[in-house]
């Protein structure tokens, strides 16, 4: 992604765990859910991504127009998700999508952490791979972009059955139904990967503007420990640059919640 893509990411990033802190595991699978149904929608709406994806409108309208479509159709959480990513400024209608795909990995591998279910997610994911390597044939079929995708997707089923995770289940379903011209090791592999990352992540970088009193530092520990579900340490380092608020870098997520951050995307937009 572009630096405006990766802006706009750290934008909607925020605001997913924002609205997971407060989410039962049904919540974050629900969420994860309505977020992939809305990812599907515009890979296979070429104008509506477009429309959303469109830095020159006004942030405002694109909200409207999503709203507009989507009100009665997902969760209030989604939307607050999709609000924030729309309104953002990606640098191509594709860095949009890719991002809300993120996002909704990120809900369901959040709800197995939280469940102590991330490395059984890990593991499937990786074997499930290494089956589907093992077998040409299966891998061409399951990659093909022409092929009919609940077909597929009965087909998976009859191969994992009840042996995997619900958030497995899941994901893989997800890769099948919209491979986006990934093949689906590669695709199955880059999941794993995801999950491993997410369970070996325990500290927090944390950049502030002023320093943390013992309150601040405790209630921001107990948050990231909630989202992460392990306890979370945090480095912090004082950057009067910020002008107040702070970011927080965990493994290689990046939230900017700064005053500085915000004000370089004001004048983007403004120049915009």
């Amino acid at each position: 992604m572009q630096a405006a893509s990766r802006e706009a990411m750290a934008a909607a990033e925020l605001r997913l765990l924002d609205v997971v802190d407060g989410l039962d595991a049904a919540g974050l699978a629900g969420l994860g859910d309505d977020l992939f149904s809305v990812v599907r929608l515009l890979a296979n709406t070429a104008g509506l991504r477009r429309a959303l994806a469109d830095a020159s409108s006004d942030p405002t309208a694109r909200e409207g127009l999503l709203r507009g479509l989507l009100a009665d159709k997902i969760g209030e959480q989604a939307l607050q998700v999709l609000a924030a990513a729309v309104t953002a400024r990606w640098s191509t209608p594709r860095d949009l999508v890719d991002g809300l795909e993120s996002l909704a990995r990120d809900a369901l591998l959040i709800k197995a952490e939280r469940e102590g279910r991330l490395d059984s997610v890990e593991d499937e994911l990786f074997r499930f791979g290494r089956i589907i390597a093992g077998q040409s044939e299966l891998e061409l079929l399951l990659s093909s972009p022409t092929g009919d995708r609940r077909a597929l997707i009965d087909l998976v089923d009859r191969l994992v059955a009840d042996k995997v995770e619900p958030v497995s289940r899941t994901l893989i379903h997800q890769l099948v139904m919209l491979p986006r011209g990934r093949r689906i090791v590669a695709g199955l592999e880059e999941l794993a990967g995801l999950a491993a990352k997410r369970r070996e992540r325990s500290v927090a970088h944390v950049r502030s503007a002023s320093p943390l009193s013992q309150a601040q530092h405790e209630r921001l520990a107990a948050a990231l420990t909630r989202i992460y579900t392990r306890p979370i340490a945090l480095h912090v380092e004082i950057v009067p640059d910020l002008l107040g608020g702070m970011t927080v870098r965990v493994g290689d997520e990046v939230v900017d919640g700064s005053v500085a951050g915000r004000l370089v995307e004001l004048r983007r937009r403004l120049a915009g």
